[in-house]
């Protein structure tokens, strides 16, 4: 199954908050949808599950308009939407049976969740009486309970210590090796990395780019090298202000061009006592503060 979201624009008021956006993700894969605060994001979100229609622009499921009746979406927002003085299993019952579940098979659905994630014993607890991270685990069940076909998950990592962080990736690897497609939209870029083979950064309504994490990393302009050496000090008199320490106590030094990488290299390993020598390759936070910098003014639409 291939879901598509396709030159979409959202205007409230007078103010153009989505001018195009597109992009695409496939069955058994995670995509990454990012952006500063206030780029896009929500309204794509919101839009994409017919909370509110956009002004132009389609949702495509294999090519054909989404039939919403069909497709099963499960969401797990960032700011917690159940009730806190309700009975735990009394309102995960009520929204799986909202997403089309009989009473019976709701109930068994989220047992078999509960279950899953060692909640069992909160049942019949209210949600105020469970910490943040507990609380975070239940807002899950509401998600996947009814066995969407879409997953969609808003900073799905907020609050939870690394043991419950755990729980949560092994949960969403499963959705994903059963063909699910999942979208994540996260600040943070460790677990946008660690999930996502493809992701599209939202800037200012538009799409800045998209495509392959690893394509994108690979096209990015290789003009610096990083050096591990036990003698710094030379190498930053030889560099100059071309070459800097970080806080791990790595070198990086700025080519002149991209295209004297070989050339340096030969001329480090000739000159210096060095460790190791690489190419310098961008996180995913570097590429993100790269293409979101300035509101949105040097977005380059590009598509990898």
């Amino acid at each position: 199954m291939e879901l598509e979201v396709k030159n979409i624009f959202k205007n409230f008021g007078n103010k153009e908050v989505l001018k195009g956006i597109s992009f695409s993700a496939e069955s058994g894969e995670a995509f990454g949808l990012l952006g500063r605060n206030g780029a896009g994001k929500t309204t794509s979100i919101r839009i994409l599950m017919d909370v509110f229609p956009a002004d132009s622009g389609e949702i495509l499921i294999d090519g054909k308009p989404i039939d919403y009746s069909k497709i099963r979406i499960g969401y797990l927002p960032e700011e917690r939407g159940l009730y806190p003085k309700k009975k735990i299993v009394d309102q995960l019952v009520y929204f799986a049976m909202l997403n089309g579940l009989s009473k019976r098979n709701a109930v068994k659905s989220v047992d078999n969740w509960l279950n899953r994630l060692q909640m069992s014993e909160y049942r019949n607890k209210r949600l105020d009486t469970l910490s943040k991270g507990n609380q975070q685990k239940i807002q899950l069940v509401t998600a996947l309970a009814h066995n969407p076909q879409i997953i969609i998950l808003d900073e799905p990592f907020s609050g939870l210590d690394p043991v419950n962080a755990m729980t949560l990736k092994e949960v969403v690897k499963e959705e994903i090796d059963k063909g699910k497609i999942v979208l994540f939209s996260s600040h943070q870029m460790n677990y946008i990395e660690e999930f996502c083979d493809k992701i599209a950064i939202i800037n200012n309504g538009k799409i800045a780019i998209q495509g392959s994490i690893k394509e994108i990393k690979r096209n990015y302009t290789r003009d610096r090298l990083v050096v591990s050496t036990e003698y710094p000090q030379k190498m930053i008199q030889h560099f100059g202000s071309r070459c800097m320490a970080d806080k791990n106590g790595e070198l990086t030094i700025k080519l002149k061009s991209a295209d004297d990488k070989n050339k340096t290299m030969k001329e480090i390993i000739e000159n210096f006592d060095v460790d190791t020598i690489k190419v310098f390759e961008p996180s995913l936070n570097d590429i993100f503060v790269e293409y979101t910098k300035n509101g949105g003014q040097e977005i380059k639409n590009e598509t990898i």
